[in-house]
């Protein structure tokens, strides 16, 4: 997820032993850095348009992937942060290739997620986590525990069904929040976390009540966590059932 540091031994050595390497970064900078490892370095982010359902842009991605593979070339996938994580076009490609005969396979990398739990001091074996794709969460009767953390991602774009939009009007997050006001009260303080892709940058942790959620400032990179509401309660039946045995 940060330049320089998250990234292992192994991932760098593919980058550098490839023929090409297609890369998709969130700023020019990473692509710079990854253009340094190899002589040929293509962008994808050039496939992004706002109004261009992602999905279309996805499918461009694999497109391009596969045609070097299929002529025979040693292909890297660069893709910034863990390259199975919000993330279809690895997925893909990779199905594609080993579908058409092709030695293929994801090189594990540091996540947001990985960066979330070791800036908020989260362990998620403690009360446990869900995680949830913001847009998903609200069109698809998700369920969760609110003896638990509930993470949601990508709430910059909450509402999208289209997939063509690079943020949404509060009025979609307010049918959000009002979904969320189900389960917590309006003055539950939640987290705003963006972890830093630069050195340079500052990683954003901030605290609101859940009501203020409407009207924040958020960005696609924006994950929005939510401590356990409630306490959990022992199952004591169970407990007994175990020590009888």
């Amino acid at each position: 997820m940060t330049l320089g540091s998250h990234i292992t031994p192994l991932s760098r050595n593919y980058i550098e032993k490839a023929d090409v390497v297609f890369v998709a970064a969130s700023n020019n900078i990473v692509e710079q850095w990854v253009q340094g490892m190899n002589d040929d370095v293509r962008s994808l982010q050039q496939y992004y348009s706002e109004g261009t359902s992602r999905m279309i842009t996805y499918r461009k991605m694999v497109d391009v992937i596969m045609c070097e593979v299929r002529a025979g070339k040693k292909v890297c996938g660069a893709f910034y942060g863990h390259p199975g994580v919000f993330a279809w076009a690895p997925h893909e490609s990779i199905k594609q290739a080993r579908k058409e005969g092709y030695k293929a396979h994801m090189e594990a990398g540091v996540s947001a997620e990985d960066c979330l739990y070791a800036d908020l001091g989260i362990d998620p074996g403690k009360y446990g986590c869900t995680h949830l794709e913001a847009t998903q969460f609200m069109f698809r009767n998700k369920t969760f525990d609110p003896t638990s953390y509930l993470i949601l991602w990508q709430v910059g774009i909450a509402g999208d069904k289209s997939l063509t939009k690079f943020s949404t009007p509060a009025k979609y997050r307010q049918v959000l929040v009002d979904l969320l006001l189900k389960t917590y009260s309006k003055d539950f303080e939640i987290i705003l976390y963006e972890c830093a892709v630069l050195p340079i940058e500052k990683t954003v942790i901030k605290k609101i009540k859940l009501i203020e959620l409407v009207h924040a400032e958020l960005s696609l990179k924006t994950t929005v966590v939510f401590p356990p509401y409630e306490k959990s309660v022992l199952n004591n039946d169970m407990i007994k059932m175990i020590e009888n045995l």
